[in-house]
Formats: C-alpha cells, sequence, structure tokens
C-alpha cells in the first residue's frame, strides 16, 4: 500500500477505517487500503515541506483544549477553529484549569466571541469538575479528538473518562506553563459508554492547510464588514471607505484581531504558491518517468 500512495496523507492515520488481510501463521495484519474518510482534521507538517498531515480522520467533534493559564491565546484559538472547521468535525472549545486565573470567567468570554456561536465548556478535568459537558458530546459510536498545546489536561481528561490511567501525565512547568510531553503518539480510546475519543499530542506547531472557505466563519464580523468597503480589494491598511478600519476605530473590533485575519490570509496566499509549485514540480517528474523506455530483457521478462 505504501507504494500505491500517492502522497503522504493517503496513508492510514489514527481514526480510519481501513481493509486489513489477517495472516494467521505469522499472527499479525496487513492493511490492504484506507476506506474514505468522512471527516479529517489536517494541518501542514512542521517544517519547510509543503505537505499535508492528517492528525485524525472520521472524527464527528472535535474538542479545542486550551488552558486559562499563560497558556490562553485567542490567536491561537483562531487556528484552532479555522483547521477545526474546514476538518468536517464539529467543534467543541474546552478551556480548563480555572484555579490559575483570577477571572476565568472574562476569559472564557473572550473565547465566546471568537468562537462565535460554538460550544465552549469551563472544565477542571483534575478535580472531574464539567466533564459532563464532555460526555454529552460522546454518546455510543461516536468520535471525538482533543488537540490542543502540551500541558493543557487533554490526557487527563482521557483518565477522568475511562475510568482509569490509561495515559501518563506531567506538570507543567511553572516558570512558562508550558506542558512537557506525555502524549508522544496518538491513540483512539474507547470509553466505558461505547463513546470514542482520540488522544493527540502537544502541537508545538499548527501551520495551516486548505481552509480557505473556513476563514469566513472564523472571522465572520470581519468578512461582513469587508463588503461595505468602498474598493473589493480593500486590504484594510489604509484605503480610504474602509469599514473593517472604522469598526477598528470604533472600538467594535480589537486591532490584534484585524492583524490576526490580515496573517493568515498572507499565509494562506503563501501555501497555495507552495502547493502550486509543488505541483508544477511533480507534473515535471512524472512526466520525466513516462518518457523513459524502460529497458528489460526479453530473459528477465519471462522470470
Amino acid at each position: 500500500m505504501r507504494h500505491r500512495a500517492g502522497q503522504r496523507s493517503d496513508l492510514p492515520t489514527v481514526g480510519d477505517w481501513v481493509v486489513v488481510r489477517w495472516r494467521p501463521s505469522e499472527d499479525r495484519a496487513v492493511i490492504q487500503a484506507v476506506l474514505p474518510r468522512r471527516s479529517r482534521f489536517s494541518r501542514k507538517v512542521a517544517g519547510q515541506r509543503t505537505d499535508e498531515q492528517v492528525v485524525a480522520a472520521n472524527v464527528d467533534v472535535l474538542f479545542l483544549v486550551m488552558a486559562l493559564d499563560d497558556d490562553f491565546n485567542l490567536r491561537r484559538l483562531e487556528r484552532y477553529l479555522l483547521l477545526s472547521r474546514d476538518s468536517g468535525a464539529a467543534p467543541v472549545v474546552l478551556l480548563t484549569k480555572p484555579d490559575a486565573y483570577s477571572e476565568p470567567t472574562a476569559r472564557a468570554g473572550q473565547a465566546s466571541q471568537v468562537a462565535e456561536g460554538l460550544p465552549v465548556y469551563v472544565i477542571s478535568p483534575l478535580h472531574g469538575h464539567g466533564l459532563e459537558q464532555v460526555t454529552a458530546h460522546l454518546p455510543r459510536g461516536r468520535t471525538g479528538a482533543l488537540v490542543g498545546s502540551s500541558g493543557v489536561g487533554k490526557s487527563t481528561i482521557i483518565n477522568r473518562l475511562a475510568g482509569a490511567d490509561v495515559q501518563k501525565t506531567r506538570d507543567v512547568r511553572r516558570v512558562d506553563s508550558k506542558g512537557r510531553h506525555t502524549t508522544i503518539h496518538r491513540q483512539l480510546i474507547v470509553l466505558p459508554d461505547g463513546g470514542l475519543l482520540i488522544d493527540t499530542p502537544g502541537l508545538r506547531e499548527l501551520q495551516l492547510w486548505d481552509v480557505a472557505e473556513a476563514v469566513g466563519a472564523t472571522f465572520s464580523d470581519i468578512e461582513a464588514l469587508a463588503r461595505e468597503c468602498r474598493f473589493s480589494d480593500c486590504r484594510h491598511e489604509g484605503e480610504p471607505s474602509c469599514a473593517v478600519r472604522a469598526a477598528v476605530d470604533a472600538g467594535r473590533v480589537e486591532s490584534t484581531r484585524l492583524d490576526s485575519y490580515r496573517k493568515l490570509q498572507a499565509e494562506l496566499v503563501h501555501l497555495s504558491k507552495q502547493r502550486d509549485e509543488r505541483q508544477e514540480r511533480d507534473d515535471k517528474r512524472r512526466a520525466r518517468t513516462l518518457g523513459k523506455t524502460p529497458r528489460i530483457q526479453t530473459r528477465e521478462r519471462l522470470r
């Protein structure tokens, strides 16, 4: 199957349904094919390569986990929302460690504004508070996935819902609230009530993939204002009669949110250019390969 796979994203990942051939004599199974995916949470692979990494497949609900300590970052949440909305799964925001910040309700309100109508729950997995909000989204046969930085409590959520220590946990560094990777691989776990939950390692890099259509949902406020701008190609930087800049000046849109929007748009343009260049290289490589005449001796062919 590895020889048939056209690209890395065609290979099986956690959550995939696959066709296998069982080999009793070897006590193992070999994957023959990956069945079509109904959803996929993807990102660009870390580093300079222009490849898609499918983090989890066939997920019904994506739990975007963020702690209310120094890990709290609205701009990162926007990126999570972009990737989750493009995945085909329903995004749900989980805010952990409410005891780590003096005003958790205020930060929850900020997250709700960015999430624009999506469910946002404040939970404390360490103390078992609020986990019923998670299980409500995971009835029998429904699959969820936990996505977030290291140290936000993903493995603790798994252990609480599973009723056993199936995942190791470690404390975060007190200096900067950064987590230390405990989960080092993705794994699908069957919960006692029949729901399924995928734990993922903390994502150090969250580079966008094909999320152009999801931008409108994540930044619906800015996109709606942009339609009122004088110029259809307005970049919202200094053009006259810019409705977006007017909203920022009036305090109706945060300037940091607009900066994030412009940065993400520029990133998508750059990614599109990289993908076009890679496609062109791949087409040329295939053309050269097809143009070569294989030199196979008759005797070798008969073998």
